[in-house]
């Protein structure tokens, strides 16, 4: 089987998500949330700005000290002060690296720094030097790379190249690239700069137009090595490209990015819980792969599907990013099938007619309330059985039917997508096939 090439995942929570407006993080946050970054198998962790703050600086220290297997890095702009400062605070690093960054493209030269070309372009490549005086990973990001010149970008790159740099990372600070320009971008830097194919190539991408994602998929593409993500996509403005959906996206399709990272994808949901409980930030409910609707389903058809085969509406099984499994949402979009299976549940076997009863009540109760819980659903029996009310199950889900995907089966047994290449052995990211009577949801769409 041959080896597929790997994407390093450079994850910039503790820094760049930390820049999400409500998501600081003390020391002792940081170093909790670092250490289930870690778990996740990522292979860089930015732990700060070491010169913005003292208590950032000593966040880094700490950092450093408790994860010991990734490479830790810190962000210093491209002057004496803040590379020493980063410097200090790796000094306990099993693995440190510095990250310089200094803005390339002429709005940000010309309005925020008051400097030339020519001035930006030594700035960078003196602060690279320095460096890598002190520490033999170094990585620079020219910021706002996508709006600027490329001539001009294409210099920067080689000089940093030139006085050290390892790494080398393609910032579309603002979001503002497209998946097709992006990709051009990489594609240019790697044809035009002598020394590239010696460095690793990066993409940190903003998702200012819902774009993070599919651009840093792109740049993969196109030759970066490299990705810079943060766990639920925070960060400045409306975030950075998601560590879940990047991962995943080449996992599911690796028919189309014959990659691999060292992520544990079962870590990814227990990572995005933790992180919201540190920060207070909830996660919206749509969000891709770990948002509470990920793996949920109320209209009955999808409801039907997901209970005779779950691979006719879920791509991946919810067990391969740690959520515990599918839920079925008991509201006015649900089909009897569904219904049935949580009566069932409750301890309710009820014949065709009975249900018919119910599910009609049900309906007329769903089109009231959004959902409808089990104490609902116990009543809506009753009155049709004539049985008490009060006895409701102990265990009660509310309106939601949780179901786990069968983890038996051997991998021949197993349904996978078309386009899966044969032999890569992946991780189990598709339900097996139910067995036995599969039920007939008779109103199909409602």
């Amino acid at each position: 089987m041959a080896t597929r090439e790997r994407v390093m995942i450079f994850d910039t929570t503790l820094r760049d998500g930390e820049q999400s407006p409500g998501c600081s993080m003390n020391a002792a946050e940081k170093v909790r949330v670092a250490r289930q970054i870690d778990r996740m198998g990522v292979d860089i962790i930015e732990a700060g700005f070491p010169i913005a703050s003292d208590g950032d600086f000593h966040a880094v220290q700490a950092v450093a000290q408790a994860a010991r297997r990734p490479i830790i890095a810190a962000l210093a702009r491209c002057r004496r002060e803040d590379i020493e400062r980063a410097w200090q605070a790796l000094a306990g690093a099993a693995r440190p690296r510095i990250h310089t960054f200094l803005a390339t493209s002429d709005i940000h030269l010309e309005h925020k720094l008051k400097m030339s070309r020519r001035e930006c372009l030594e700035q960078a490549r003196d602060a690279v030097s320095l460096a890598k005086s002190m520490c033999d990973d170094v990585q620079f990001s020219p910021e706002d790379a996508s709006r600027t010149d490329r001539d001009f970008l294409c210099e920067v790159v080689q000089a940093v190249i030139e006085a050290g740099a390892t790494t080398l990372n393609i910032p579309d600070t603002v979001g503002y690239s497209v998946p097709l320009e992006f990709a051009d971008l990489i594609h240019e830097i790697r044809s035009r700069v002598r020394g590239v194919e010696g460095v690793v190539i990066s993409a940190h991408c903003h998702n200012d137009l819902g774009l993070a994602t599919a651009n840093a998929l792109a740049a993969v593409e196109a030759g970066a090595r490299q990705v810079e993500c943060t766990v639920n996509g925070i960060g400045e403005r409306a975030g950075n490209t998601s560590i879940e959906e990047f991962v995943m996206a080449m996992r599911v399709r690796p028919d189309r990015y014959a990659f691999d990272t060292m992520v544990a994808s079962e870590q990814l949901y227990p990572a995005s819980q933790f992180l919201s409980e540190i920060t207070g930030v909830a996660v919206q409910p749509n969000k891709a792969i770990v948002g509470r609707n990920a793996f949920a389903h109320e209209a009955g058809i999808h409801q039907d599907g997901i209970l005779k085969n779950a691979l006719t509406y879920e791509i991946m099984t919810p067990e391969s990013v740690g959520v515990p499994g599918t839920s079925l949402v008991l509201g006015k979009h649900s089909g009897r099938h569904a219904l049935a299976i949580r009566c069932s549940e409750l301890g309710f076997d009820l014949e065709r007619r009975e249900l018919d009863r119910v599910y009609r009540d049900f309906v007329v109760l769903a089109d009231k309330n959004k959902s409808v819980n089990d104490g609902q659903i116990v009543e809506l029996i009753a009155a049709v059985r004539a049985i008490p009310s009060e006895i409701v199950p102990s265990q009660s889900h509310g309106d939601r039917i949780p179901l786990r995907h069968d983890s038996g089966g051997s991998p021949a047994s197993r349904t996978a997508p078309p386009g899966q290449p044969e032999g890569v052995e992946m991780p189990r990211l598709f339900a097996a096939d139910h067995d036995g009577e599969q039920q007939e949801d008779y109103l199909w769409g409602v």
